[in-house]
């Protein structure tokens, strides 16, 4: 798959992140890492003290280097075969358009997994970082094709849904195990989610999961907020990979 190739490209230009030796810089990525809903107010201070205008660029580098290895490990327990990783040096000036403008869509133009599952992958993601941008937004597709909010009131708590299909759950078992405990993730878990799932399902599946992950940049920098006060805000995934809102 041509999103795999983006993936390695990704890789290879994150490079290593120039300023971790400083206590803030590693401070804010180890809890990037581990929780992202957790950053403080004092911690992306201390970050953009220590690298101004480069801020961003070091964070979307956490991104890569935090969500990769989750999907090599990810991939790697759904027994389904990555290229070789690439090797590069810094370039992190590219890296931002490579993730936002080339992987992020390319990801988004996968189509072999129904929209509502892939729905609910991402509202899972949003509430297990605390995005509270994806929180309020609904796909349109996925809401055409069966979507409700009885259905999504029942991510939270969903070992005991009625409402969701055990394919459903599968899929929500490995997003957790993606998000919590990547080099863990529990043989039941892997084989729930290659049952339910074909092989190019699964590899969407866990492209999807780092797609919505992108919201950890949003979330670390203070950036989540809303586009609507109340309620939530309807959005399409168009052909193109592209977020269109009416």
């Amino acid at each position: 798959m041509d999103v795999l190739v983006e993936l390695n490209r990704l890789e290879a230009l994150s490079g290593e992140l120039a300023a971790a030796s400083d206590p803030a810089v590693a401070e804010f990525a180890e809890q990037f890492r581990v929780d992202v809903s957790m950053v403080t107010d004092a911690q992306r201070d201390r970050l953009r003290d220590a690298l101004g205008k480069q801020a961003f660029g070091a964070v979307v580098q956490m991104f890569i280097a935090d969500f990769v290895p989750r999907v090599r490990a990810g991939l790697g327990a759904l027994e389904v075969a990555l290229p070789s990783p690439a090797v590069g040096g810094d370039r992190s000036g590219q890296l931002a358009e490579a993730l936002f403008n080339e992987f992020m869509p390319a990801v988004a133009r996968l189509r072999s997994l129904d929209a509502v599952t892939s729905e609910l992958v991402r509202l899972r993601g949003a509430a297990q970082h605390n995005c509270r941008l994806c929180k309020s937004l609904r796909e349109t597709t996925a809401l055409d094709a069966g979507g409700s909010e009885s259905l999504y009131g029942d991510i939270e708590r969903f070992e005991e849904s009625t409402l969701l299909s055990e394919a459903q759950k599968a899929a929500l078992r490995y997003v957790d195990a993606l998000i919590w405990t990547p080099t863990q993730i529990d043989v039941e878990v892997a084989a729930g989610a290659r049952r339910h799932f074909t092989a190019e399902q699964a590899i969407e599946l866990t492209l999807d999961v780092m797609r919505n992950a992108g919201n950890k940049i949003a979330v670390a920098l203070g950036a989540d907020a809303p586009r609507v006060a109340d309620g939530t805000e309807r959005y399409l995934l168009d052909a193109d990979g592209q977020t269109v809102f009416g």
